[in-house]
């Protein structure tokens, strides 16, 4: 496949994973589909809820349908007014289990802090409603196991939000990786780095259960798990915090390790709070290469490499939110088909056992 061919390839690519999914299901059987869209209650209005609000606003298989804020008066008045949300269905975390009795609700979306993820996906499960539940799952490998349990006996599905999972440019990258065509996979180099202000609740101990790692670099780590398909069974690690201000009291600024897995593969990751630098992961095998920089950003992906000895240099067409709608509407498609997802919470559990096996290696063990 020459360069020209490879770009139409990965634009089509993109068209069609960017496409609402019931415009999908038209385009594949010929037939109007036209449901009811699922309906998601947002649990907590933060950052990343505004994004998934707004992702659902631009798909016909998902749609906001309820609130739980703390802040009924103000966020949850100002949200309820964009996403035409009645008042009735703005619920605080007190009066949260009541959402059992709201119809129009099928799925909760937890957007909360990382250790309020368990309790919420416990209720929402035992109040009857799918899951989506945003990364990292939960604060411990035994959280992960509650809320994948609760979901069971509920009979409800749970999904965890990686949406790198869902975006048409690293399916792309995955697909050239199965083609075969930079040989056998032999290591990889990732990386995630920002920086967190004083007083964020992520770099509390209570709140974010852990630094970095948690945030940051569970994102090269789940590339990689996602790709080779394998558990990384040896660790090296290192934490680092040169910051004296006190920003890092609870948790540690910077992190990094190595993992080698079953098949021999290698890789070395670094994330931070405190530093500047990219979202990038390298993929080397033993006759070509792919790097995705930026990686792990909500648009402007971008992948370059040497495949079958042709230079590749493709970028993602798609403007933030789109990964969320495609996220939301994978969900969706689940839902109403009784599948499995993509990323169900069997995917969180196995990065949360990484994760501790990393802080164990660098002499910091959570859990």
């Amino acid at each position: 496949m020459d360069r020209r061919e490879f770009a139409k390839l990965s634009a089509l690519a993109v068209a069609w994973s960017s496409l609402p999914l019931a415009a999908r299901d038209i385009v594949a059987s010929g037939n109007d589909v036209s449901q009811k869209p699922v309906g998601y209650a947002a649990i907590g209005l933060g950052t990343i809820s505004d994004i998934f609000m707004r992702g659902c606003a631009n798909s016909k298989a998902a749609k906001i349908t309820a609130l739980v804020t703390g802040h009924p008066d103000t966020k949850g008045a100002k949200y309820a007014a964009m996403y035409g949300i009645p008042k009735t269905s703005i619920y605080t975390y007190e009066t949260f289990d009541r959402i059992r009795d709201n119809p129009e609700i099928d799925a909760i979306y937890v957007g909360l802090p990382n250790s309020m993820h368990c309790e919420y996906t416990v209720r929402g499960a035992m109040a009857g409603k799918h899951v989506l539940c945003e990364k990292p799952m939960a604060i411990s490998s035994a959280e992960c196991r509650k809320m994948i349990d609760a979901c069971r006996q509920a009979k409800v599905k749970l999904m965890i939000g990686y949406r790198v999972h869902y975006e048409p440019l690293w399916n792309r990258a995955i697909q050239i990786l199965k083609s075969g065509k930079i040989g056998e996979l032999e290591s990889f180099h990732g990386g995630f780095f920002g920086q967190q202000p004083a007083g964020a609740w992520r770099l509390t101990k209570s709140l974010g259960g852990g630094g970095a790692l948690m945030d940051l670099g569970i994102y090269p780590l789940n590339a990689i798990r996602h790709i080779t398909g394998e558990e990384p069974t040896d660790f090296t690690a290192i934490v680092s915090t040169r910051d004296r201000s006190g920003r890092f009291a609870e948790v540690e600024q910077s992190m990094e390790w190595t993992m080698k897995f079953p098949s021999g593969i290698i890789a070395s990751c670094g994330c931070s709070y405190g530093a500047r630098g990219p979202s990038v992961l390298n993929i080397n095998g033993d006759k070509g290469y792919l790097v995705m920089e930026p990686a792990f950003n909500y648009d402007g992906l971008r992948l370059r490499g040497e495949v079958g000895g042709q230079p590749i240099d493709e970028s993602s067409a798609g403007k933030q939110p789109y990964q969320f709608t495609i996220e939301a509407e994978h969900f969706s498609e689940c839902i109403r088909n009784h599948r499995e997802p993509e990323s169900p919470g069997e995917e969180g559990l196995k990065d949360m056992l990484a994760i501790e096996a990393i802080y164990r290696a660098a002499g910091a063990p959570i859990a």
